[in-house]
């Protein structure tokens, strides 16, 4: 039978206490990993930091198998919050790669032993040339740690794999410090949800960084009428803009209040012929300033159960952005 194959159905009581103990043991892991970074791994982390947030270049992150797959995902993250970096596969640096990497770049190797054969050639010519190397290792005397500016020691703790050979707690471990330098640059450097957008202009996460401003009404898309208008009139604007909603503004120009689809369904058994916007219209509409993110905005929208914020600088209405709007551009 293939070595891959089950010779019987799942336990599923047994697959259940399987997964428990995997994420217990994992997460025994990220508990020795923050009691390290309390104590002893805390300075290292920090000049790592300093190193690569220094840097003129890019962080270049390399590793073999686990380790590979997991600098890959760092390198990825760096790249989108600001810190310039690639992935570059040991074998392959040795064969021409190595070419990629200049001396105002630094290297962060990742290898859970600091013996892995395949980073020799890269770690030795980061020497050659003096570029920064940093460790990401739980090797404390390894070939790695001896050769590194920088050693990120990571706790050795046992793997989730009952056999203790799959890399599964190890890897998390070299995931999570990788987040958080990440994380730390990040907040160095002052990266902002603007920044990230520039990085991240697509998809759904593109749409919900993009400002309000950027997709409001203005002008004569906007559905305004002043205090003292006939409720026919708010109702003929409200049915030309198709916006659910008609915003009421004093004779200064200052937003005084809303009327919406639902304010007139509650008046309807008044005489809205000779009713004034002001006598039906709520008087504390929900706005939002036009810096706000659509992401914001979309919660904002759910929690109060309503269709359109007004946009505005100050008190004055300058305009509104409809869920439609957010639904277009994909940010729900």
């Amino acid at each position: 039978m293939h070595a891959g194959s089950l010779k019987k159905e799942p336990d599923p009581q047994a697959s259940i206490a399987s997964a428990l103990r995997t994420i217990a043991t994992e997460q025994a892991g990220i508990v020795a990993l923050l009691a390290s970074l309390e104590g002893p791994l805390a300075e290292p982390f920090a000049r790592a930091v300093s190193v690569l947030g220094q840097l003129n270049g890019r962080a270049i992150i390399t590793g073999v198998g686990k380790s590979g797959h997991i600098g890959r995902k760092i390198a990825a993250t760096f790249a989108s919050t600001g810190t310039p970096s690639y992935f570059v596969h040991p074998a392959e640096a040795i064969h021409g790669d190595l070419g990629m990497i200049t001396r105002d770049d630094a290297i962060v190797a990742i290898s859970w032993s600091g013996e892995t054969a395949e980073l020799k050639g890269i770690v030795g010519y980061s020497r050659r040339f003096s570029i920064p190397l940093v460790a990401i290792t739980a090797g404390e005397t390894s070939a790695l740690t001896r050769q590194a500016d920088v050693v990120l020691l990571l706790p050795r703790t046992p793997e989730a794999c009952p056999h203790g050979l799959a890399p599964t707690t190890s890897t998390l471990l070299q995931l999570a410090i990788g987040d958080a330098l990440a994380v730390a640059l990040l907040e160095a450097r002052g990266f902002t949800p603007d920044h990230f957008r520039t990085f991240h202009p697509g998809g759904q996460l593109g749409a919900s960084l993009m400002p309000v401003g950027e997709l409001m009404h203005t002008g004569d898309r906007m559905p305004v009428v002043t205090i003292g208008t006939k409720m026919p009139e708010a109702v003929r604007t409200l049915s030309q803009k198709r916006f659910g909603c008609v915003c009421v503004v004093d004779a200064d120009g200052k937003l005084a209040g809303i009327i919406t689809d639902g304010d007139l369904s509650r008046n309807l058994d008044r005489n809205l012929v000779e009713t004034s916007v002001e006598e039906i219209m709520t008087t504390r509409p929900k706005t939002v300033p036009r810096q706000m993110l659509a992401g914001a905005a979309i919660a904002l929208l759910n929690e109060n159960n309503i269709g359109a914020l007004i946009v505005v600088e100050g008190d004055r209405p300058v305009g509104l952005v409809h869920f439609h709007d957010l639904l277009r551009i994909g940010a729900a």
